[in-house]
């Protein structure tokens, strides 16, 4: 006798059965229902687990980094000894950034938060003195700031300090003894990852020098977006002759003040202007075109990393991709960084 016509005899059409037969049918229902939820029930806490171990993760110190810039030399300074979460992600405007709920849940798990400092990220500065309970470090703040007039006689420091190779390399020091600080038991792989580094921007910045120079002395000016790039231009002998906005993105420029652009522009005679990749480059397209000057035809990366598989995709990757940039505009020649090996291979 077939069991599934007698199961829809029960179920559907309410035929009668004796005791008997009811007792095996429900029987069955009964082990078919526990063969069909006992898999999933296991599948649900096979994921609890994962989900579970995941947040929990190991037993190395957790370390949090707000900035994309911050996040690539803590990572190359820490390396497998750390569990490092970058708070921004590549492309995103730390002054402008809004947090959101998870940004709170890994600053309150975090071991130690690096920071930029001279209030880049605002909004994530404001949460993290509010939820962060690890050591708190202001890693650009080793650098003595530039100070700026933001108009009306309020003087604020200048945050883009990594503008300059020489100043990432001394951030990367204060990355280093904070890992040391957290990590004791890793001094010795934090101290050879940092002076590896270390020694890279050096050579960085000496040919970031090497390739400025180049650009002929008439044409040797910066025209940009946003007032990013002051650290650049004292590190390498380059003049920064006029901005759209100011330090910060949050400045929503007037006409008056593209058309002031527009004339600073042309009094200049520079042959090109530049975009950012973390703001709209509508207006300074507009300046570009008003001026009778070629916008770059590659943005410079102002203050976040480039994505990955991108010509910024690291800290020294940026600043070459930003050199070569600007040497080609303004009429330079440009040669490929070569970076030399002069440590000795990791053990």
């Amino acid at each position: 006798m077939s069991v599934i016509p007698e199961i829809e005899g029960v179920l559907v059409q309410q035929k009668p059965t004796i005791p008997s037969q009811k007792t095996e049918i429900f029987s069955l229902i009964s082990r078919l229902c526990l063969g069909m939820l006992l898999p999933l029930a296991l599948f649900s806490c096979s994921q609890n687990n994962s989900n579970s171990t995941t947040a929990k993760g190991s037993d190395k110190p957790r370390v949090v980094a707000t900035s994309t810039i911050i996040a690539d030399l803590t990572q190359e300074v820490g390396g497998d000894e750390i569990q490092l979460k970058g708070i921004l992600k590549p492309g995103a405007d730390p002054h402008v950034y809004e947090p959101v709920p998870a940004d709170s849940r890994f600053l309150e798990e975090a071991n130690l938060i690096l920071y930029n400092g001279y209030n880049l990220e605002p909004g994530l500065i404001k949460l993290m003195n509010a939820a962060g309970k690890g050591k708190k470090v202001a890693v650009g703040e080793v650098v003595k700031p530039l100070e700026l007039d933001k108009g009306k006689g309020e003087i604020v420091p200048d945050p883009h300090v990594w503008g300059s190779a020489e100043n990432a390399a001394a951030m990367v020091n204060v990355i280093r003894d904070a890992l040391i600080e957290l990590s004791p038991a890793d001094k010795a792989k934090f101290t050879e990852n940092a002076a590896e580094l270390t020694d890279e921007l050096k050579q960085l910045h000496t040919w970031i020098n090497q390739q400025i120079q180049t650009i002929p002395p008439y044409k040797r000016k910066l025209i940009t977006t946003h007032d990013a790039f002051q650290y650049y231009g004292r590190a390498y002998s380059i003049a920064i002759a006029g901005t759209l906005i100011g330090i910060s993105t949050e400045e929503q420029p007037s006409a008056q003040t593209v058309q002031r652009l527009v004339e600073s522009v042309k009094k200049t005679g520079v042959p090109a202007i530049f975009a950012e990749t973390t703001i709209n480059p509508t207006l300074i397209k507009t300046v570009a075109q008003e001026a009778g000057v070629k916008l770059a035809p590659h943005q410079l990366y102002s203050d976040s990393i480039g994505a990955k598989g991108s010509d910024g995709e690291t800290y020294i990757k940026m600043m070459e991709a930003n050199t070569r940039a600007i040497v080609e505009a303004l009429g330079g020649k440009y040669t490929p960084f070569q970076l030399m090996k002069t440590t000795a291979p990791k053990q």
